[in-house]
């Protein structure tokens, strides 16, 4: 028996084909893993420590939280030191937004997927600590009470205002 370790033109072809295929691929991945990553980044220095300004609606993020004791929340409520049911329509805003507590107990109301909500601001999403600028953090009350799929609760392009 007889190896031949010779390619035919087809073949090289083909090889050639499939490790573009394989390139291809690896390029879209790598892009898709990039845009998630700065999606959940932790704010620049050049945009700042605070929420961009306060007046109108305001575009934002909206992400989920568990406001419940060891729902992963992160603590008590900033603006009452107690934790919250989910089924009540709660947010926490980004550090700039909070306002140092001025806006705790008032009702924002949230504009997405065609409807709008009120929650009430208990707390406050820190950004010092990684959370971005822009975020409006909701219990799931507001998500459904948006109309959202469960299976697309995390993280959504949204308007709100005082």
């Amino acid at each position: 028996m007889k190896l031949s370790a010779t390619m035919n033109t087809g073949t090289y072809f083909t090889l050639l084909h499939f490790i573009a295929f394989l390139i291809l691929i690896f390029m879209a991945c790598s892009n898709t893993l990039i845009v998630e990553a700065q999606r959940h980044r932790a704010p620049d220095v050049k945009e700042g420590k605070f929420s961009p300004a306060i007046s109108g609606h305001k575009k934002a993020i909206l992400t989920i939280n568990d406001f419940r004791k060891r729902g992963g929340g992160g603590g008590p409520s900033e603006c009452s030191g107690k934790y919250y049911d989910n089924s009540i329509p709660i947010v926490a805003l980004s550090t700039g937004w909070y306002s140092k507590g001025k806006r705790c107990f008032e009702k924002i109301t949230i504009y997405a997927n065609g409807k709008s909500t009120k929650a009430m601001v208990v707390d406050e999403c820190d950004t010092g600590k990684g959370c971005r600028n822009n975020i409006v953090d909701a219990s799931e009350a507001v998500w459904k009470a948006l109309g959202v799929p469960k299976k697309d609760w995390g993280w959504l392009e949204i308007f709100w205002s005082d």
